[in-house]
C-alpha cells in the first residue's frame, strides 16, 4: 500500500511540474490528509507511514529542481507551515516556536519536519503553487491569482487531489497588452 502511495505521489508531482512554470527558488505548498489517503474522514486516522511514503514520492523531484516545499499543518496548529530555513530566510518569513506531531500538526507536516535539513515553522506564506491532497484547504497560502490545474493523476490513495498555480494579476483594462 505505501509503495502505491509513493508511486502515485511521484506521478502526481512529475505531471504537476511538467504543466507549471515553477522554477528553482519558488514555493510549493502541499496540504495532506493521510486519513483521506487511507479512505477515512479527514483528521480521524493520522498515519505517519502514509505521510513518509508521500514525502518519498514528492520531495526528490522538488529538491532536484530547487523548489521549496512548504508542508501545511492541520487546524490544530492554525494551518502553519513547515519549510526549510533557507526558504524562510529568502522570503522573510518569521519562524514560530512549535514542532508538529501527527495529531497536532498532521503526519505529513511531521514527516517534512523530521526529514528537512533545517526545518522551521512559519504562520503563513504566499506560495507560487499548491497541491491539496484530501481537502485540507491550502488556498490561504497561495498568491492572489490562483489558477486551477487539473491533472490525470487526481488521487493519492483514496484522497482527491486539487492543484493550482498562480499568475500575476492582469491590470489595465481592454487596451492593455499581456505576456503569455
Amino acid at each position: 500500500m505505501y509503495q502505491t502511495i509513493t508511486s502515485q505521489a511521484n506521478a502526481l508531482i512529475e505531471e504537476f511540474l511538467a504543466k507549471t512554470n515553477l522554477s528553482s527558488g519558488m514555493l510549493l505548498v502541499i496540504g495532506c490528509s493521510t486519513s483521506e489517503i487511507l479512505g477515512e474522514t479527514i483528521g480521524s486516522h493520522s498515519a505517519y507511514e502514509a505521510a513518509e511514503a508521500l514525502y518519498q514520492g514528492l520531495y526528490p523531484a522538488l529538491r532536484e529542481r530547487g523548489i521549496f516545499l512548504a508542508a501545511q499543518c492541520c487546524e490544530h496548529l492554525n494551518r502553519c507551515l513547515v519549510l526549510e530555513q533557507e526558504a524562510a530566510n529568502r522570503y522573510g518569513y518569521e519562524p514560530v516556536c512549535v514542532i508538529p506531531k501527527p495529531k497536532a500538526g498532521g503526519s505529513f507536516a511531521t514527516a517534512c519536519y523530521r526529514n528537512f535539513s533545517h526545518p522551521v515553522v512559519v504562520e503563513n506564506i504566499s506560495a507560487h503553487a499548491g497541491i491539496d491532497i484530501g481537502g485540507t484547504l491550502i488556498g490561504m497560502h497561495l498568491k492572489a491569482v490562483a489558477v486551477p490545474l487539473r491533472l490525470t493523476q487526481h488521487t493519492v490513495g483514496k484522497a482527491s487531489v486539487l492543484c493550482a498555480y498562480s499568475r500575476p494579476k492582469l491590470i489595465g483594462g481592454e487596451r492593455a497588452v499581456y505576456h503569455d
